[in-house]
């Protein structure tokens, strides 16, 4: 059995958070080996690529990574821009990747299909932390083989298991069929570029996710008659959705929800509260979406924007204590579950609360808020800071957390929503920093030719 400082560290994901891990591993000296399933760095943000984010590339850049770009002869961005989705990937990823020191440290077209300990399954004891890791990964053209690593960091996101449509967390009658048919689309489409206009799309969900449909589906139809656009929620009002407005630091983001609130109001848009999916009937090129409560509607297509939940069962063999709510690591939790914590903070963190009864496995990155939808670059890159430091023996910088997060006017809390359009910006008394309110890597707004906004 080869000894543990002789193997590298394993990074599952090659988006912005798995490869500042590897860049962070390096100033520590240690050795990493970064596995992607896709075929390039970043192929989850290829797929949102038409999307501009909320925060500026202040928020979307690594120092770890930006040290090792700028000794290769980079230039950061204007840190005030907002960058689209496609520009993280050529601007920042794909320069990080192709530097001499992580391009022959990366592996694209390899998928983790498992991770255990050698020669150890998940009831054995004895001995268990001086074995190696083993992580199966399959290749592209099918082939299979095992590499071992000191340790692992899964920085794989949610983006490839979205939440079903159904409000008990399944999926509905009739939603496999209607996905395998493409009328059921993926979470975030291009509207613009095709196969919308002119027809009756429903969108399902009340996060910036759906926001950002809705009003990309508001302006489409504008200029194409006979588009309609209906926005299915399960809350009794949309207040939450159309957040804190002028109170918003990230300006994009506030100006998003009065966008969203003008669209309603205007019935440009139309509302469907309290609507709870419970079945999907596919009829030719076109679907009925039916609710709890006996309401349906017949549209063309069905854009789910649900949220996102974490794929853990490559983990099934290793020990891993997790949130019940949320499926993130126990102690960070309650501090992201988005029933229960309010406006405030959520506190920097690092190795100490994403540590695992697995010595010296991590969850980081959007992976490590489960279905808490919740979450910004910055704190993921805070996240694999720490566990590099913690990993490499130096236990007071893992412990010395910090993050600057944007303020924002919007309360996230557990007050019934038809009460939540009185207390907002009341029910602490004061603005306070809170992560990105979206389903993935970072805070999104939609928007083409300079918009930033929606509608």
């Amino acid at each position: 059995m080869p000894s543990q400082e002789s193997l590298p560290v394993a990074v599952i994901g090659a988006g912005p958070v798995g490869l500042a891990a590897a860049a962070h591993l390096l100033e520590r000296g240690l050795e990493p080996l970064v596995f992607e399933a896709g075929p390039t760095v970043g192929s989850a943000i290829r797929e949102w690529g038409h999307v501009r984010v909320f925060s500026t590339w202040k928020y979307n850049l690594d120092a770890a990574s930006v040290r090792l770009l700028e000794r290769n002869g980079w230039e950061a961005p204007r840190p005030t821009a907002l960058p689209y989705g496609s520009q993280i990937v050529s601007d920042y990823l794909e320069p990080l990747a192709a530097t001499p020191e992580l391009r022959d440290r990366i592996r694209t077209g390899t998928r983790v299909v498992a991770v255990a300990r050698q020669g150890m399954d998940k009831g054995r004891s004895q001995g268990r932390e001086q074995a190696p890791f083993l992580l199966r990964v399959e290749h592209d053209g099918g082939e299979v083989t095992e590499v071992l690593a000191r340790a692992v960091i899964d920085t794989s996101g949610t983006w490839t298991t979205p939440s079903p449509l159904g409000a008990s967390g399944l999926p509905v009658p009739g939603e496999a069929e209607a996905r395998a048919a493409g009328l059921v689309t993926g979470p975030l489409p291009d509207v613009a570029g095709g196969g919308f206009a002119g027809r009756r799309t429903l969108v399902i969900g009340s996060g910036h996710s759906a926001a950002n449909m809705v009003l990309d589906l508001a302006r489409l139809a504008r200029a194409n008659p006979g588009t309609e656009v209906f926005w299915a929620i399960r809350a009794a009002t949309p207040a939450r959705a159309y957040g804190g407005g002028d109170a918003d630091q990230l300006p994009a983001r506030g100006q998003l929800g009065a966008r969203l609130r003008t669209a309603v109001e205007t019935g440009a848009v139309q509302l469907l509260a309290n609507f709870h999916t419970c079945a999907i009937d596919v009829h030719g090129d076109a679907v009925t979406v039916t609710a709890a409560d006996g309401r349906s509607v017949t549209v063309d297509r069905v854009i789910p924007a649900t949220g996102f939940r974490p794929d853990l069962s490559i983990l099934s063999e290793l020990r891993l204590d997790l949130d019940p709510a949320v499926d993130a690591p126990k102690a960070l939790g309650p501090l992201i579950d988005p029933d229960f914590h309010s406006c405030g903070t959520v506190p920097a963190h690092g190795a100490k609360i994403l540590a695992q009864p697995e010595k010296d496995f991590y969850l980081a990155g959007m992976k490590s808020y489960g279905r808490a939808p919740t979450f910004l670059m910055a704190t993921g890159y805070e996240q694999v800071r720490s566990i590099a430091a913690a990993l490499a023996g130096d236990t007071e910088a893992a412990d010395a957390v910090e993050l600057e997060l944007p303020e924002t006017g919007v309360c996230s809390t557990s007050i019934p929503d038809d009460a939540a359009e009185a207390a907002e910006g009341s029910c602490c008394g004061t603005t306070a920093p809170v992560p990105v309110t979206i389903g993935f890597a970072t805070g999104l707004q939609h928007g083409r030719s300079g918009e930033t906004a929606g509608l």
